[in-house]
Order: structure tokens, then sequence, then C-alpha cells
């Protein structure tokens, strides 16, 4: 509890698998500063038993998301709700003066993002994109060895991050802005972003359509500045994968897995031929996200991973689906980041057991 004794009250927007399993049970990992107190959904008997298991009396259809807000006396959101909601849900909780944690991609189109950033800041109203992986100890660690010189003058970033996902799930959906580069390709966007502490000048990109019309697998090629290069591919119908390789004249950093919340995620630092191999284990990634929303909001900061840095991923999201469709490189117009993630932002909660979710299963299924 905070020496106020003041937690921020949440609605969780959304009740699929990824908040069953992993946001609503993070807040008992967050209780001093973070409170549940309603849940959102489309999905009657989702609701009711969510509210049942976790203790809520403030639960509603998304036509009914004033008034829970209201009648739960809400402080923020956390938008789960599939990407094409993202700016609805944005713009309704902030015109209610709620401040709004995202997920990410934070939405389908530049021009939704700009409207989110703006949505918020007309109300006066904090706005967070929910990159867990900004506040986890591995991907820290790997922007500290990036920064510190180890690996010599970084050249070359590769990922692949895959699953097979069930058709008829949210992300297969084109209606929903459903697909890998969206799903899957914003973690390794992100993650070349804040290893190279640099924003992209050029992509390369080819898209292989299926399932209701998104793109089943993307591979992009990123040009950045000094001749940096960053390959990545994201999939919704491969072999479940999850790495990246930061490659820099001295040496070389393997992160396998890489962008998972289930497993431990491993480091393999090779430098003069000799590698050495860190083991990170499994932890609530979750629950640091809401314990600094909620203290930029309860102390009046500006969150980071903010509106920009999700407008920064979609930008080069939208940018590959151009260059896939011309077949011909787009340049990107200039675009600057002052922040960026550091070790300092690194927040320890012990893992969960994930609950059994009902009418949600996971992405592929099981």
């Amino acid at each position: 509890m905070t020496q106020s004794g003041r937690r921020i009250r949440y609605v969780v927007i959304g009740a699929g698998n990824i908040a069953q399993v992993a946001v609503l049970p993070a807040f008992e990992h967050a209780a001093e500063t973070s409170e549940l107190v309603g849940i959102v959904s489309s999905d009657a008997q989702k609701r009711e038993t969510l509210a049942r298991r976790y203790g809520l009396t403030h639960a509603g259809d998304y036509d009914q998301l004033e008034e829970v807000l209201d009648q739960a006396q809400a402080d923020a959101v956390y938008v789960a709700v599939p990407n094409a909601l993202h700016r609805e849900m944005t713009e309704r909780a902030a015109k209610r003066g709620v401040h709004v944690l995202c997920e990410k991609p934070m939405a389908e189109t530049v021009e939704d993002c700009q409207a989110m950033i703006e949505a918020c800041r007309a109300a006066k109203v904090k706005l967070m994109i929910a990159y867990r992986l900004q506040f986890e100890a591995a991907n820290l660690s790997a922007i500290e060895l990036a920064r510190s010189g180890t690996l010599g003058e970084l050249r070359a970033f590769s990922s692949v991050f895959s699953q097979r996902v069930h058709e008829g799930d949210v992300r297969t959906q084109r209606a929903l802005a459903g697909g890998a580069a969206y799903d899957m390709g914003v973690y390794a966007i992100n993650a070349a972003r804040y290893l190279f502490q640099d924003e992209p000048v050029e992509v390369l990109a080819s898209c292989q359509t299926g399932f209701d019309g998104v793109d089943a697998t993307s591979t992009a090629i990123l040009r950045f500045s000094e001749g940096r290069v960053a390959q990545l591919t994201a999939s919704l119908d491969a072999a479940p994968v999850s790495y990246y390789r930061l490659i820099g004249t001295l040496g070389s950093l393997h992160v396998e897995p890489a962008y998972d919340y289930a497993r431990d995620l491993t480091c393999h630092l090779t430098v003069n031929d000799k590698t050495t191999t860190q083991t990170f284990p499994r932890r609530d990634q979750f629950a640091p996200e809401l314990l600094h929303f909620s203290d930029c909001i309860l102390n009046d900061r500006e969150p980071e991973p903010s509106g920009e840095e999700g407008l920064a991923d979609v930008r080069i999201v939208r940018a590959m689906f151009r260059a896939a469709e011309t077949g011909k490189a787009v340049v990107l117009t200039p675009f600057s980041r002052t922040s960026r993630p550091s070790p300092a932002q690194e927040m320890h909660a012990p893992a969960v057991e994930a609950p059994e979710p009902v009418n949600a299963p996971s992405p592929s299924g099981s």
C-alpha cells in the first residue's frame, strides 16, 4: 500500500486468453498500488465467472463501458480487446477522465495512434502501452550489454517469433486487425529499436497472406543509420520459435526464448569465442506494468513506454505492408525518441500459475 493508502482502481476491458491467464492474476502482485475493481467483456459467461473469481461487483458489456467505469469509480483501464478496438476503448475511457494502459500493438494505423495520444492529452489522462519486456530483466540486461561496448560496434539484429494459431482466433481475423506483423512482429521491431537505440530509416518486406486475409507470415529488413540492419520474421503459421540475436564487431548475444512470459528466458553471450549463458527464471511480467503505471498516476509522472513508443512500432508495421504490396523499399519519415528503456525500469514479481480460462483457449487452441 502507498504511504497515502490510495490504490489505483482498474477496470480490465476484454477477457481473452492473455487477460485471463496473465493480466487479471497480475493484480495480486501489484496490490500495493493497484486494485482490480471491474471487468468489461462481450461474453456474459466470462463476466459472471471472472467477477465471481475475483470478487468483482462491477461488470458489463462493451456498450456498458461508461456505466461500469462510473459505478466502479475507476481511475484506470487496462485495454485488452482485439487490436481494431484499441482506439475506440481508449477514446471512450479518456473521455470519462480515466487513464489508459493499452495492450500492443497500440492500434491498427498511425492515424489511430495519433488520435489516441490526442484524446488522452486533451482529457489530461495518462496513456501507456503494455510493452511488458521493457520491465523484464533478460531484455533490460541485453540493452545494458548493447550500450556497454562489450559487443563492439553493433552491426546486425535478427529474430524469429512464430506460433501456429488455430483458425478463427482473433489474430487471424482481418476485421479485428489481426495478422503476424501486428501480433508477433512488434516484439522484434521494438527489440531492434531499443537495442540499437535508434529508429529505422527504410523498410523492405514480404508478407504471405493466409487465414481471413491477414498476413500469416511477414518478413522485414529494417535499415538503420550507420549501416546497421535488422531482419525479422513473424508468423502465425509456423512452429513455435522465439529468439533474437544481436551481433557486433566483437561478439554476439543470442536470447532464446526471448519474448515469452510463461517460460524462463536465456541469454548466450559470445565474446572471443567464449560463450557464457545466463538464465532468467520465469516471472510475472504484467504486474510491473501495473505498478509502473499506477506509480505514474499517483505521482503525476509520464509513463514509459508511452503512446509515442506504440506509434513508433505501428508506423513500421504499416511501412512493412506498403513495402510488401509494392515490392519496393519504403523510406520512413524522420522520427525520434528521446526516451529509451533502461535497466532502472526492471521490476521483479514472482511467476503466476495461470488459472483455467473461460471461453478463451490459447492461440494455438491447446
